[in-house]
């Protein structure tokens, strides 16, 4: 974690106000826990509310397969080094069955061996959003042979909105939630 605590901490339950006890239910995750990043966010219950209209398109509404739409959430976890966001998102992308060996192999980027050559472009044009705010011709390019216009705008905005969360994540010190692994070793 790039924060050791918490600069904003989670608020409990008994501390919410009207507005936030209103989102309760669907903030609540298997066992009636909220995670981190909610309990954080609730704070400002009508931020949270209406960023998480947007959030469930990108992460349930998506155009994009969901293997690809975790792969694009991960390497944007990755570079960010939002390790929140990644061992969400591990534990998603597993969910879905992602590869261990894939899971770790975003962390090698776009040009590491064993990428078809659309993955490969995936990432790259994560990096290439996160560095240069706009993908790059021959990435568009080659995303475009498969995707319609509508995949590529949900990749765009799958791209901004895990880089906000990001940056959401780490200046507020999110910590892990229970049982969810941060980062990977070496490869």
């Amino acid at each position: 974690m790039r924060l050791g605590k918490p600069r904003i901490a989670p608020l409990p339950e008994s501390e919410w106000t009207a507005d936030a006890a209103d989102l309760k239910a669907g903030l609540m995750r298997e066992g009636g826990r909220v995670l981190n990043i909610f309990a954080t966010l609730i704070h400002h219950p009508k931020l949270l509310k209406r960023w998480l209209v947007f959030g469930s398109h990108v992460l349930s509404k998506n155009t994009m397969s969901p293997r690809e739409r975790e792969l694009v959430i991960l390497r944007t976890g990755w570079v960010c080094r939002a390790e929140y966001e990644w061992g969400q998102h591990v534990e998603i992308s597993r969910g879905i069955g992602i590869s261990d060996e894939d899971i770790k192999r975003v962390t090698a980027g776009p040009d590491a061996p064993g990428w078809d050559p659309f993955e490969s472009a995936l990432l790259r044009a994560v990096d290439e959003l996160l560095a240069d705010t706009i993908i790059g011709d021959s990435t568009w390019a080659t995303l475009a042979e498969r995707y319609e216009t509508k995949q590529l705008m949900d990749l765009v905005f799958t791209v901004g909105q895990y880089n906000l969360v990001s940056m959401a994540l780490n200046t507020l010190g999110v910590q892990l939630d229970e049982g969810v692994e941060g980062f990977p070793g070496p490869l």
